[in-house]
Order: structure tokens, then C-alpha cells, then sequence
């Protein structure tokens, strides 16, 4: 019998292993070839410019495309005034004229330093070719403490990741529902957006303007309300979803490096990270005079209104899911208990006041009942006792006046109910706990008769 066991408990502790082991590889390869793809060789990729004066505009363009294939995207407008004004409205990352042997680059430092150097070099190389004198003028500087122009993605990161965690963080608090949990998401994204923000002025990493405030509070709570709204959907697999959106794919294309420096795959997935389009928000409203700050702040709106979609339909199908359990409770046909998720704290199993109708918002509870005697009369004060597997005890209640009870943040797999009563004869059910199905364990408690003791027995 001890071989016979070697074999499936090997399996077991293998598959178990690699459970373990998949979240930090997975994790490890993508910092791996994301941050090294991203970041190892920065330079212009389709970086949009403006010319002054359409004869230039041919010119122009051959020469970037000769020292840089596919890395600029020239465009001609009427005068210097307009391309100017293309770099102020965020049209364009830097706009060129040229009066006789004088020419002007216009460029923003709040779109970060290397991307400055860049534009500087190459087209101080251009000027020099036409044998111009190049005047570079910056009509976006930042503050003083940011001068390489990425002090708002480390701010970023401080208000995206924390609402990741707190997602984490409310998926153990089962005797919060899904209202307080919304609740509880917008206090801290307001508390962390006011301190964020008022940390970054202090330290003159921003500027005095409170729609950065805002901006702050809409990330937060956009990671945070999507990482709930997922993760009833993704299981064990959440903290790979959470990890991988938010800081593998997130950081990237956030403006360490700057957007147009970045490969084109990154530049694209840009336009949809809500890391990105806060950073993106922060600077029109911060440099640019609110320019650009429609479409990111709309973004991070979609973020929150896809985790409340999913968090609604998580409700639904509790609901959905109870009610079938229920009329399935008799069926022989039991499925194989789900993997436990070894990344995630286990929930504290909580006994849950009983309701006899739950609504959207409610904690739900995993495990609810009923115990009544041989005359169907409600047994009050029952003590129902909740263990696992190995006999280890979960969760003590005791049913209320019309004999209900219910119990929630147990862990899923099989678990053994125990009820017992003065004068009563204790009852046993074993019932399999699966994620979103309401299961329900009734019992029928006899009166216990007087036995006499057994001579075979040993008296204690």
C-alpha cells in the first residue's frame, strides 16, 4: 500500500511545485524581455516632427530618413509660429524652421531629456549640413527637481501598484461586500492621491496645480477596481494578471524611457496602460496647459468602468451559481475539488449573519444552512463547527432563532460539518467547496436516548 501511495502523492507534490514556481518565472522571463526590448537601445521610432515652410518639408524628411529608416514622421506646416504652437498643443515632439542660415528647434524637456538629446543631435547634424547656425528653445521646461523629465512616471508608480495591492488586500477581508470594498478602493485613492500629490509639491517634483490630484486618485483607483473586478475570473492565476499588467507591461511604456524612443510595439500598448496615460494626463495639465488630457483621463475611466463590469458580473454569477448548487445539492455526481491558489493568503473563514434574500453588494456566504429536529422544528443555539480535511477546525458558530447558519472565507475543496446539541445526537456532513457556489448543509437532529454502557468498551 505504501508504494501504491509513492506514486500519485509524487505527482501531487510535483504539480504542486510547479504551481509554486510558475508565478516568479513567468514573472522573471517577462521583466526579462520586456524591460530589455524597451529600454536596451532607445531611439526615434516614428517620432512625429512639424517643418516650417513646405519646400523644407522634402528636404527635411530625406535627410532624417537617411540617418534614421522609419524614425521620424515629418509633416509641413505654414510658418515657425505653428510649429511652435505643434509642440505646445502636443501635435508633434518638435517642431523646425529655418530663416537664412538661422534655424530653431522646438522642443518640450517635459517629454524627457534623452528624447531632447536626441532630437538635438540629429538635427544639429542637419543644420550643419545646410551649414546653419541651430537655436534650440524649450517651450515646455519642468521644475527644477525634474529635470530629466520622468519624475511623474516614479509618482505614477506609487499611485498604480499600491491599487494592485489593495486589490489583494480586500480579496482576504470577507466580511467586507462588494460595496464596502468600492467603498474602501475610493477613500484610498483619494488618501493616496492628496498625499502623493502634496509630497510631489513639497519637494518641488511637480508643480502647484491640483488637477495633478485628481489625475492621482483616477489611477489608484483604476488598478484597484479593475484588479477586483478580474480577479473572481482569474483565480489562482490573479497575481500573473496583476503583476503582468501593472508593472511587466505598465513600467515599459510608461516614460522611463520616452514614448517616441520606444519600439513600436511598446508605443502602441502605450495608448491602453493606465500607468501611461496618467503619466501622459499629468504633463498636459502639469506643461502643456491641459493639451492631450481628454483621451488618457478617458482611458483610466474605462479602466474603472470595466472592473465595475466585471464586479457586477461577478455578483450575477454568484447568484446564478448559488441557485443552481442549490437545486443540484442532491445530485451523486461530485467534481473534482479546485486548486487552492498557494500565491494568495488563504481568507479567514467568518460566520456571516444569515439572510434569507442577498443583493448585489452583500457578502455571500460559501457555506449556509439549516438545523431542526424529527418534528421539523428549527433547533436554536445549534453549534455548528466547520473543519478540513485533516480534522483541523475552520470556524465555530451557532444558528440563530430560526435554526440558519451561514459561514464564509473557507477555503475550497472538501470540508466536514459537525452539529451538535444538548441532548441532541451530533450530526456529520462532508460537503465540496467550490468558488462561487453557495453550498447548503442541512441537518436533522434526533433526540439522543440514554445507551448503556457496553462491557466491551473501556470506561474513561
Amino acid at each position: 500500500m505504501k508504494h501504491r501511495m509513492e506514486g500519485p502523492r509524487g505527482v501531487s507534490r510535483a504539480k504542486h511545485l510547479a504551481e509554486m514556481l510558475m508565478f516568479p518565472t513567468v514573472l522573471f522571463l517577462g521583466l526579462l524581455f520586456c524591460f530589455s526590448a524597451a529600454f536596451h537601445a532607445p531611439q526615434p521610432h516614428h517620432t512625429k516632427v512639424v517643418v516650417a515652410q513646405p519646400a523644407l518639408e522634402r528636404q527635411v524628411d530625406t535627410a532624417l530618413r537617411h540617418e534614421h529608416p522609419g524614425g521620424y514622421d515629418v509633416t509641413a506646416v505654414a510658418d515657425a509660429r505653428e510649429a511652435r504652437q505643434a509642440v505646445l498643443e502636443r501635435d508633434a515632439v518638435a517642431g523646425y524652421a529655418v530663416e537664412g542660415t538661422h534655424s530653431v528647434l522646438y522642443m518640450a524637456q517635459a517629454n524627457g531629456m534623452s528624447l531632447e538629446q536626441a532630437l538635438t543631435q540629429g538635427f544639429t547634424r542637419l543644420s550643419a549640413h545646410d551649414h546653419q547656425k541651430l537655436t534650440v528653445e524649450d517651450v515646455a521646461p519642468t521644475v527644477r527637481e525634474d529635470r530629466n523629465g520622468t519624475t511623474l512616471v516614479y509618482l505614477g508608480v506609487a499611485w498604480s501598484v499600491p491599487g494592485y495591492i489593495l486589490a489583494t488586500t480586500l480579496l482576504r477581508a470577507v466580511t467586507f461586500n462588494r460595496r464596502r470594498k468600492l467603498i474602501t478602493i475610493a477613500g484610498v485613492s483619494a488618501l493616496f492621491g492628496t498625499v502623493g500629490y502634496l509630497v510631489g509639491v513639497w519637494l518641488d517634483y511637480l508643480p502647484n496645480e491640483p488637477s495633478a490630484l485628481v489625475i492621482g486618485c483616477l489611477l489608484t483607483a483604476a488598478v484597484a477596481t479593475f484588479s477586483a473586478g478580474v480577479a473572481p475570473f482569474t483565480k489562482q492565476f490573479f497575481p500573473l494578471v496583476g503583476m503582468g499588467l501593472f508593472i511587466v507591461l505598465s513600467v515599459p511604456t510608461s516614460g522611463v524611457a520616452p514614448i517616441p524612443l520606444l519600439p513600436t510595439f511598446f508605443q502602441d500598448l502605450h495608448l491602453f496602460m493606465p500607468l501611461g496615460n496618467a503619466v501622459d494626463a499629468l504633463k498636459g495639465v502639469l506643461y502643456f496647459d491641459g493639451a492631450g488630457v481628454l483621451r488618457p483621463v478617458l482611458v483610466l475611466c474605462a479602466w474603472v468602468a470595466a472592473g465595475l463590469a466585471l464586479l457586477g458580473l461577478d455578483a450575477w454569477r454568484h447568484h446564478r451559481e448559488a441557485a443552481r448548487g442549490a437545486a443540484d445539492d442532491d445530485e451523486e455526481d461530485v467534481p473534482e475539488p479546485p486548486v487552492e491558489d498557494p500565491s494568495l493568503e488563504a481568507p479567514t473563514p467568518t460566520a456571516l449573519p444569515v439572510h434569507r434574500h442577498h443583493h448585489f453588494g452583500e457578502a455571500l456566504p460559501m457555506l449556509e444552512g439549516s438545523v431542526h429536529d424529527v418534528d421539523h422544528r428549527p433547533v436554536h443555539h445549534a453549534a455548528v463547527t466547520v473543519m478540513d480535511t485533516r480534522g483541523h477546525q475552520l470556524v465555530r458558530t451557532a444558528t440563530n432563532g430560526q435554526g440558519e447558519y451561514a459561514v464564509t472565507g473557507l477555503p475550497e475543496g472538501y470540508i466536514t460539518v459537525v452539529v451538535s446539541c444538548a441532548g441532541r445526537s451530533p450530526v456529520v456532513h462532508q460537503k465540496l467547496l467550490q468558488s462561487g457556489v453557495a453550498v447548503r448543509a442541512d441537518f436533522l437532529l434526533d433526540t439522543r436516548s440514554p445507551r448503556p454502557p457496553s462491557p466491551l468498551m473501556p470506561q474513561h
